[in-house]
């Protein structure tokens, strides 16, 4: 089967493409390489091109038997979604229902989206389950959830299914080294504490230390990037199953704190990573963490990167050799 990946340039994406491939499918990489890397398509065919590009689409679908499409390509700074929103309006939604119309015109009734827990907003409560409340609190949610409207109302009409998977925060690398996380900028925390380790930053802030929780920093639900990539293979032999549409949460269940990740990156590298205290950042929860019940009951998905430690191994690893 040939399934088309939109964002597979990107770091989940390039770990999404290479699953696929390991479970025998055939893969087309659809990626414009503003922020992707060439090199992490390490399998399949990678065609350059934007997804609101209607005549490259129309080619892709024309010229390829495509049972299916995982759909990651999007912008997604929280920072900069509110400084530009307009920008991820656009990006995030309208060329994503330009996608639609196009899967819609070739008949291909199946998508895996990747979503975001940040369409929940502020939680209230802990664990987050699907049904928790949808209040994004940035642009970016808001994007993505307006995504999955579309994607609902495309299934009542035109009866195509889709299945939404929201992420929590992804982590780590493919344990071969070969591909894993490459942004710039870089925002995410165990990262921007690997380039600390490695001396590329000279320290780095923790932002708030006084929220209610073990050690007055932030819990997050950190879930390693091959166990998302699995996620979305389940996924989709889900739909071409025939099950129905739905929404799944994505991660670990459990929480870790700011310090925590700095502590168990001290013990991974042994390197002594400087830190610094500074103020909260507006808008950042003091917990988030997952219920993966659904997934787990429903798809039989589990996760092989369990423990903050294994991730950091193999994102390590993957920093060592210093990106693409």
């Amino acid at each position: 089967m040939s399934i088309l990946v939109t964002g597979g340039a990107g770091y989940i994406g390039s770990h999404v493409i290479k699953d696929l491939v390991n479970n025998d499918f055939d893969v087309i990489t659809l990626d414009n390489l503003q922020k992707g890397h060439k090199k992490a398509v390490t399998c399949g065919k990678l065609i350059k091109g934007d997804i609101s590009d209607k005549k490259l689409l129309n080619k892709i679908f024309t010229e390829n038997n495509i049972n299916a499409v995982i759909h990651l390509a999007a912008d997604s700074l929280v920072g900069e979604s509110m400084e530009d929103p307009g920008k991820y309006y656009h990006n995030n939604f309208n060329k994503g229902v330009i996608l639609l119309d196009q899967m819609v015109k070739y008949n291909i009734k199946n998508i895996v989206f990747s979503s975001t827990a940040a369409v929940y907003g502020e939680p209230d409560e802990i664990p987050i389950k699907e049904n928790h409340p949808i209040n994004p609190g940035n642009t970016y949610g808001e994007s993505k959830y307006f995504f999955e409207k579309a994607m609902d109302r495309y299934d009542k009409i035109f009866d195509l299914k889709y299945i939404s998977l929201r992420y929590f925060n992804a982590a780590g690398a493919d344990p071969s080294g070969e591909i894993g996380e490459d942004h710039d900028p870089e925002t995410h925390l165990i990262p921007l504490v690997l380039d600390t380790a490695l001396d590329k930053r000279d320290k780095l802030y923790i932002f708030g230390t006084d929220y209610k929780t073990k050690d007055g920093t932030c819990v997050r639900d950190y879930i390693h990037v091959n166990d998302l990539a699995k996620a979305h293979t389940l996924a989709l032999r889900a739909l071409l199953d025939g099950k129905e549409s739905n929404v799944y949460n994505l991660g670990n269940g459990q929480g870790y704190t700011v310090k925590e990740v700095i502590e168990t990156a001290r013990k991974v590298t042994n390197k002594r990573i400087p830190a610094k205290k500074s103020e909260r950042r507006a808008g950042d929860p003091a917990v988030l963490i997952a219920s993966s019940e659904k997934i787990k009951k429903e798809l039989n998905w589990n996760a092989d990167y369990p423990d903050l430690e294994s991730i950091i191994k193999t994102a390590w690893n993957w920093h060592q050799k210093g990106g693409f």
